[in-house]
């Protein structure tokens, strides 16, 4: 058979520029995690280098030539070869429709806010933040116009297709609008609901090393692989890393171990993702993550639908009472029942990485609508304080006002110029709830292994369903080919409904 010459130099290309993504992503993680703070200056100019020369790579017009040459031999490639040249040309047209100078700009501006705002953030100083973030929206007003003229979308929904390829906003809009018409009475009607649970609080003074040691155990039994990943503290919990090497981040609070754990689990989530994707085709576009909704659904099945749930906490009481306990923990507290109350409250709070998954929603929409409106013009960087605390009123009966902190400085995404990334949180969770219910109905007695601490039949199902599909398919044909339907939001309702329901 006949080579596809032109193929095969387009696969060497996107193995050398997965090579130069996996030493940037290194490098991101050692600015969170070892980086002294005196290296932040040269480690952003060298990370935006990096960033212009896999732009410059990936958006060269020779890249543009050998994928039309590759696609005209297209037969002779395999359905897998086929769909990573597919992607090939997602990223090719993503990237070259913006310059190599903006890109550089970008990576500057952002590595600049980012490491102001850990300190700003600190100090509540929105005065000193607000012209480093005007930059970076700037850049990406910039970015997002030149988007839209190469697709023909709008500014904003060019900016989505980078994070969630195909969807639209206004597909969020009713989406989102659909949630906005159910959660706020559902929220009011639980927190008054709860309000008359008793609650047993462990006590306070929970050292680090304990509440480490719990996490790396429950890691390990829902099926971390730690010869390829690893655990370490950051200002901001993520996952990052390749799927060879992952890397975890967490922050711990000692008077509160769930914070710590339940982020953890969270990002085990997007670990096991990433550990999970096809192997033959790690280096390839094809074998990256299918979008970042599809990403947040495995983590938030890995936190919400498993690891928040009465079977699963039955098994876990045990192990956190082992690590944790200490004299002054009043009885009952390891219970189970009391464990899944604590761990399930409804309540309206400031912070979204904190928020239960029934005001988590609307932590979501508001980020939505206002990065919409600074990306379209209508909103400006300038006013962002006070329309976040109207919103905050408006959604969640809480008033931010010069509490930048805990408002809107309390997220690192619009530093980073992650403008379109927010929505992917909440569809996400709509995800994970569709797909936990087709694995529950998929798995005979799926309760009562979890409730064991036997994961080998989820993770199994969830390879075959999610993880070793990687981008070979697109996201509607991925949900559609693991649960028989496309997102459907009544499942995320039903799920909240069934999990806070009344006894």
């Amino acid at each position: 058979m006949t080579e596809n010459t032109a193929y095969n130099t387009l696969e060497a290309l996107f193995n050398k520029i997965s090579n130069l993504n996996h030493l940037a992503n290194m490098a991101h993680w050692d600015a969170a995690t070892m980086m002294p703070p005196g290296g932040s200056e040269a480690r952003g100019q060298a990370l935006a280098e990096v960033s212009a020369l896999v732009n410059e790579l990936v958006s060269d017009n020779l890249t543009g030539e050998l994928i039309e040459q590759a696609e005209q031999g297209k037969d002779l490639l395999s359905d897998w070869q086929q769909a990573n040249l597919r992607e090939m040309r997602r990223q090719w047209f993503n990237a070259s429709c913006v310059t190599s100078e903006l890109v550089k700009a970008q990576a500057v501006a952002s590595s600049r806010c980012e490491n102001a705002w850990r300190k700003l953030r600190a100090e509540n100083n929105w005065q000193d933040f607000q012209p480093l973030l005007m930059e970076v929206v700037n850049l990406v007003r910039e970015q997002a116009a030149m988007r839209s003229e190469a697709s023909g979308l709008s500014a904003y929904d060019s900016l989505l297709e980078l994070y969630e390829p195909g969807q639209r906003s206004n597909n969020i809009d009713r989406i989102f609008n659909q949630l906005k018409a159910f959660l706020p009475g559902f929220v009011e009607n639980t927190v008054q609901r709860q309000a008359g649970e008793t609650l047993i609080h462990p006590a306070g003074g929970f050292p680090e090393r304990k509440q480490k040691a719990l996490a790396l155990e429950l890691m390990e039994i829902v099926g971390f692989d730690f010869r390829h990943g690893r655990l370490d503290k950051s200002h901001h919990p993520f996952c990052g890393g390749v799927p060879d090497d992952v890397r975890l981040t967490t922050r711990y609070n000692e008077e509160d171990f769930t914070e710590s754990l339940m982020g953890v689990l969270h990002e085990t989530g997007h670990a096991k993702y990433e550990q999970g994707l096809p192997r033959d085709w790690r280096t390839q576009p094809v074998g990256r993550a299918r979008g970042m909704g599809i990403h947040e659904s495995q983590s938030l099945f890995q936190e919400m639908q498993v690891c928040r749930s009465l079977p699963f906490l039955r098994f876990a009481a045990p192990i956190m009472r082992k690590h944790l306990h200490n004299d002054a923990t009043p009885a009952g507290c390891w219970d189970a029942e009391n464990l899944f109350r604590l761990n399930n409250r409804v309540k309206p709070d400031y912070i979204r990485v904190n928020a239960d998954e029934a005001t988590y929603p609307l932590h979501v929409i508001l980020r939505y609508e206002m990065e919409k409106d600074l990306i379209e013009g209508k909103l400006q960087v300038a006013d962002i304080p006070e329309v976040w605390d109207q919103k905050m009123q408006e959604y969640l009966g809480l008033s931010t006002r010069d509490n930048y902190k805990d408002g809107c400085m309390q997220d690192i995404h619009w530093t980073h110029g992650m403008m379109g990334y927010f929505p992917t949180y909440t569809l996400g969770a709509m995800n994970a709830a569709q797909l936990y219910q087709a694995a529950d109905k998929a798995i005979p007695g799926l309760a009562e292994m979890i409730g064991r601490g036997d994961f080998s039949a989820l993770n199994e199902w969830q390879s075959k369903a999610i993880w070793s599909w990687g981008s070979y398919h697109g996201i509607d044909e991925l949900m559609r080919q693991a649960t028989g339907e496309t997102l459907n939001p009544e499942h995320f309702i039903r799920h909240l409904q069934t999990r806070f329901a009344a006894d």
